[in-house]
């Protein structure tokens, strides 16, 4: 217990930065923007993921939400202990939050408990629903950083965390370059070549493609998952390197040193990710090492921007709204992709010559007609957002958080 103890030197409690929740506010606000346009088909660039090798600014969201998991982690954890919380306590805490968020994920992917868009009877569709169940997910892999990066946290202090960080990032290139995709037996660049033919995406087959009783992977793709089981593993790292940033700032010193501090380490990792993407491609959907330190530096690029900036300029007039997303945001998420789900296909309308989404008919009976497409795509989304904004608002001012 000494050991674990060591992660956690008796220390005063660092101070409440507002720049924390502005920063997760932003980036879930973010995630809703990205998550629900007007319609798939026409969205602006910088709002889409990336095809495949390469990132937009859409592709930053996820990481940059498992960084600041990792940096509350660390923070929460040192509240804590200073409270006189044991590890046993800590530990039960811990993985409680990562089960909750886990069944969350989980009833989102299975909400309404029927395949909204299919035929047959209520029975037919509830089973189909069932035999398409996506296990992996968003809150499924939120929730799996959060329990990794908490337990490790109990158990390696500073060098040790780095150390896992490093093998797992090494480790994982090779084993995504350096052993035969089966079927194949393509490595080097040409294993990653195409989204159903790499190691990471056999192992999501073998672990979720159950045959008769269904393929519970992304219903985009069925031979693969973004949030699959090994990618996870460089995703754990992007947790571990926000719980280095949140021991950094946690750290008694000024505050412009523990900013230039972040700066260094932004460029640093943005650097490393562009130089490793020359070898191994920096890639969101196989979440690969050149993909973590390149989204690591810029989440320590942008929370040192916010941070110099709110908490040292004092510029914090325009926060609220960023604000409120950050300090419910699995409410947020939860909400939101909960009520995409409902107006996307479990409320229908008699329009236009069929029955569709009530989606559907607000965009094209309110936006389509007065903007040009990828502008009325935006607008609509834009619109949920605010929505979600109002109700984060109403219950940000009656003291009402969404805690798991």
């Amino acid at each position: 217990m000494a050991e674990a103890r060591a992660a956690f030197p008796a220390v005063a409690q660092p101070e409440r930065l507002l720049s924390l929740d502005i920063f997760r506010g932003l980036t879930v606000a973010l995630m809703l923007l990205v998550n629900d346009p007007g319609t798939w088909s026409d969205i602006y660039w910088p709002l889409r993921h990336a095809r495949w090798h390469g990132w937009t600014p859409t592709d930053l969201v996820f990481p940059f939400f498992l960084f600041m998991v990792g940096i509350t982690t660390h923070l929460s954890l040192t509240r804590r202990r200073a409270q006189g919380q044991g590890d046993a306590v800590l530990a039960r805490q811990i993985l409680r939050r990562g089960l909750i968020l886990f069944g969350l994920g989980l009833f989102i992917a299975w909400f309404p408990g029927y395949a909204v868009s299919g035929h047959g009877t209520l029975a037919d569709r509830a089973l189909a629903q069932l035999l398409s169940w996506r296990i992996p997910g968003v809150l499924q892999r939120i929730a799996l950083c959060h329990v990794a990066a908490g337990l490790l946290s109990l158990r390696l202090g500073a060098r040790g965390q780095g150390a896992l960080v490093v093998a797992l990032l090494l480790g994982y290139w090779a084993v995504m370059t350096g052993v035969p995709v089966p079927g194949t037996g393509a490595t080097g660049l040409a294993a990653l070549a195409h989204p159903g033919a790499t190691v990471s995406a056999a192992v999501d087959r073998a672990l979720f493609d159950w045959g008769p009783l269904g393929n519970h992977l992304w219903a985009a793709a069925h031979t693969w998952d973004p949030e699959g089981a090994l990618s996870t593993l460089p995703a754990i790292a992007t947790a571990l390197l926000g719980v280095q940033a949140g021991r950094w700032l946690a750290r008694p010193l000024p505050l412009p040193t523990r900013i230039r501090g972040l700066i260094i380490a932004g460029v640093a990792g943005v650097l490393l990710g562009e130089i490793w993407d020359l070898v191994f491609p920096i890639n969101k959907s196989l979440w690969t090492s050149s993909f973590v330190a390149l989204t690591a530096g810029m989440a320590c690029l942008c929370l040192g921007a916010l941070l110099w900036g709110v908490e040292v300029r004092g510029w914090r007039r325009w926060t609220r709204p960023a604000l409120v997303f950050g300090v419910n945001p699995v409410l947020a998420y939860v909400g939101s992709e909960l009520m995409a789900i409902i107006i996307g296909g479990v409320i229908t309308l008699p329009w236009d010559h069929r029955i569709a989404p009530l989606q559907d008919v607000i965009y094209e009976a309110v936006f389509y007609p007065l903007l040009p497409e990828k502008a009325a795509s935006l607008a609509y989304a834009l619109l949920f957002v605010a929505l979600w904004w109002a109700i984060l608002e109403v219950l940000y001012r009656r003291r009402i958080f969404l805690k798991v």
